[in-house]
């Protein structure tokens, strides 16, 4: 009898540690709160909310106690009352200690959530700068995509990173300008709620462009006010930017527009002209079973006058000053319209769909003159490249959690689908802008990708082990107009691409990873007809061996060492409508970075990024890769909420590198620092802002062209830059109500 008791009091003692406790966690107007963390204070067991804010705890029952955390919330602990309960947080300040470093494979993502809580976004290009590691550079008067430098790529305006915007790709496959082409000026900075990004080919959700990474995006669903502002500065600088909730403060739907203009000249003697309008609008409802869904719409425009990239030889012999022209009839026109609609839906505690589906309207053309009269000595080198575009697509996931034995284990079924279609993709040569002397491309382009993933997670206790893989399909077509034969090119190509990554959280405060993948280098319509399919998608495949780690409450550190291998770097020249192929390469560096919180409202932060890029095929001293990045570093020091002041001063600092294959020519590093301060007293904000705070004279894009000018009898290779704004300041004011 005695041994019966024991066995009832033991087995009611693993029924109530067995109990699993499912909830919800949310803000006090009822927004579920991603990636909450709670722990059982008895038990130690713990949980993260989802993305609708739900959990489930296990060895949790009634009247246990739940300590809850989320970045910019109060620490709450909550007693469990109910077999189901929704836990409410207030907002709070910023703090480091709160951090919890997550055993997932986007677990860095605490990264760009940390600086944008300390460091907001002034322009659509700082947004892009909030990635580590990355570096961006403007050539042509502001209206155009930025080029981008990450992990040893130039990857001029976008061909090797993914980047995209409430699961919109950025992207533009087969552009008349060049191939992933990622014009991000349609995104109105203050809208910005979260930015995810990931390092490599580790991610099976990921797949075009996607070879030195990606950036995502995601817009806030709701504004908590409306406000309007203004900000003047110098070179006749002038942004208005307004956004407007429609709906108050309705618990369960939202409704906001936002809208920008921005005018300059910029400090160029030629001026720019420059001006650029943004609408967006978006509407966002939880409905009763606890989906989400909205709708977004929004529409840029942009003109401008570019001075182009100018010769050294030109500076250096005093003819003419750093921000002078030798065309200034560059420039170019561009505009965009997007509506994407989203929807996620739980199915049970343990099981959700997302979606999303979207379209565009693009158009874009751009005048430049690179080579000056090199090919042209009556009448000049300028090219005028256009298109006109449509983009629709979707993308579908569905998430299960299920427990096998003890593992945990996370499948995420993944499809979609991507097709543009272009109308005259053109190079032509042009004079004056006005008249076109010769066509030298002119063809419509259709291209599609079809995608499916599977990507599964498996806990075993501290260890996670995330093996994956993705198909790709893409279908290529491309009618040539400057034939005298109708004729469409097509060609057809399937890319497999397996992943396997290793997560080891040695508690909240520690973790290993080792990661590793297959992806693809992605090409132009143009380059994959012209080579008939051969060697069309080249593999790439890559490996980070890194760590994250909380040594102290406020200190996060994280780093990594990486290598990449490309089969191949076909290279679609918009510039010329040319192909260069550049053959096999190799890229292998170190990551490192912290954020210390030396109080409740200063912040430090810095990265630093070592490359070494090599072509694999050309001999030693000739196989630089051309304007790779060696070493880049980032940095700066913040503060908020201090007696109404918030503000900081930021450094970047890129060092000296090859421009061509055997480092004779080097474009030229620099070291920058930009500058703000703000004061916030009740509704009204005042601020200024300093880029180039000590007035550095740098070069932002540079390359090693080949040009002629009119009354040279011989073309120079050389150094061709676009300067880097001087010390410029803008002051701004913004209201909220």
């Amino acid at each position: 009898m005695k041994n019966i008791f024991v066995i009832l009091i033991a087995f009611f003692g693993m029924a109530a540690y067995s109990q699993v406790q499912k909830g919800k966690v949310t803000d006090m107007d009822g927004n579920p709160i991603e990636n909450a963390y709670l722990i059982n204070t008895i038990t130690e067991t713990h949980a993260h909310t989802n993305e609708f804010g739900i959990f489930s705890i296990d060895k949790t029952d009634v009247e246990s106690v739940l300590r809850v955390t989320a970045l910019g919330y109060k620490k709450t602990s909550f007693t469990v009352t109910s077999s189901e309960v929704v836990m409410r947080l207030e907002e709070d300040s910023f703090r480091l200690n709160e951090v919890v470093i997550q055993a997932k494979l986007s677990a860095m993502n605490v990264i760009s959530k940390i600086d944008l809580q300390t460091t907001p976004v002034n322009s659509s290009q700082e947004i892009l700068r909030k990635v580590p590691g990355l570096f961006i550079g403007q050539h042509a008067g502001g209206g155009k995509a930025e080029q981008i430098f990450l992990r040893g790529f130039d990857i001029d305006h976008g061909t090797d990173i993914a980047i995209s915007v409430d699961g919109m790709p950025v992207n533009m496959v087969s552009h008349a300008h060049g191939q992933g082409y990622a014009d991000l000026h349609f995104v109105i900075p203050e809208t910005v709620e979260k930015i995810d990004f990931g390092k490599g080919t580790y991610y099976a959700n990921k797949g075009d462009f996607a070879t030195a990474g990606y950036v995502a995006f995601q817009t806030k669903d709701k504004l908590e006010k409306s406000s309007i502002g203004l900000e003047i500065g110098q070179f006749n600088t002038l942004r208005t930017v307004g956004l407007f909730n429609l709906l108050g403060n309705k618990k369960k739907q939202s409704a906001y527009i936002a809208t920008e203009y921005i005018l300059t000249d910029g400090p160029f003697d030629s001026p720019q002209n420059f001006n650029r309008i943004n609408l967006l609008g978006k509407y966002a409802a939880i409905l009763e079973d606890n989906s989400k869904f909205s709708i977004l719409a929004s529409r840029f425009s942009s003109k401008w006058d570019a001075s182009g990239q100018i010769p050294q030889r030109l500076v250096d012999s005093g003819i003419i000053l750093r921000f002078g022209s030798v065309d200034d009839t560059e420039g170019g026109s561009t505009s965009r319209t997007n509506v994407n609609a989203s929807f996620s839906k739980p199915i049970d505690e343990n099981t959700f769909i997302k979606a999303n589906a979207f379209s565009a309207q693009y158009q874009f053309e751009l005048y430049s003159n690179f080579t000056f009269f090199l090919e042209d000595p009556i009448n000049g080198d300028q090219i005028r490249q256009k298109e006109n575009r449509t983009i629709y697509g979707m993308n579908a996931e569905l998430n299960k959690k299920t427990k096998l034995n003890d593992v945990n284990v996370l499948m995420q079924y993944g499809i979609g689908f991507r097709a543009d279609a272009t109308k005259d993709t053109e190079l032509s040569h042009t004079l004056n802008r006005r008249t076109t002397l010769q066509q030298i491309k002119l063809g419509d382009i259709n291209e599609s990708n079809l995608f499916s993933y599977v990507n599964s997670e498996f806990s075993f206790g501290k260890l996670m082990i995330n093996p994956a893989v993705r198909v790709d399909y893409f279908k290529f077509n491309y009618q040539d107009k400057l034939t005298t034969d109708y004729n469409t090119q097509t060609e057809s190509k399937v890319k497999i691409s397996p992943k396997l990554n290793f997560i080891y959280s040695q508690n909240n405060n520690l973790q290993f990873y080792v990661k590793s993948g297959m992806g693809f280098h992605s090409n132009d319509t143009r380059v994959v007809v012209q080579n008939t399919g051969k060697q069309i998608l080249p593999t790439a495949i890559g490996a980070d061996v890194g760590t994250i780690w909380k040594p102290f409450p406020k200190l996060i550190v994280n780093s990594t060492l990486w290598y990449l291998y490309l089969e191949q770097e076909f290279v679609y020249v918009g510039d010329a409508g040319i192909i260069e192929p550049s053959g096999k390469s190799k890229r292998m560096g170190f990551d490192l970075g912290f954020r210390y919180q030396l109080n409740d409202w200063l912040y430090l932060d810095t990265d630093a990024n070592y490359t070494y890029a090599r072509s694999i095929d050309e001999p030693r001293g000739q196989n630089y890769i051309p304007l790779a990045p060696d070493f880049t570093s980032t940095g700066g020091l913040s503060f908020q909420k201090l007696n109404g002041f918030s503000g900081g001063i930021r450094y970047r600092y890129l060092k000296s590198r090859p421009a061509n294959e055997d480092n004779s020519i080097v474009a030229k590093g620099y070291f920058v620092s930009d500058f703000n301060i703000n004061y916030k007293v009740k509704n009204i904000s005042y601020g200024i802002v300093i880029d180039n705070l000590f007035n550095t004279k740098w070069n932002e894009t540079q390359f090693a062209t080949e040009s002629r000018l009119q009354n040279e009898s011989a073309s120079v290779e050389e150094i061709h830059f676009t300067p880097g704004t001087p010390f410029y300041a803008k002051g701004k004011i913004t209201y909220t109500f």
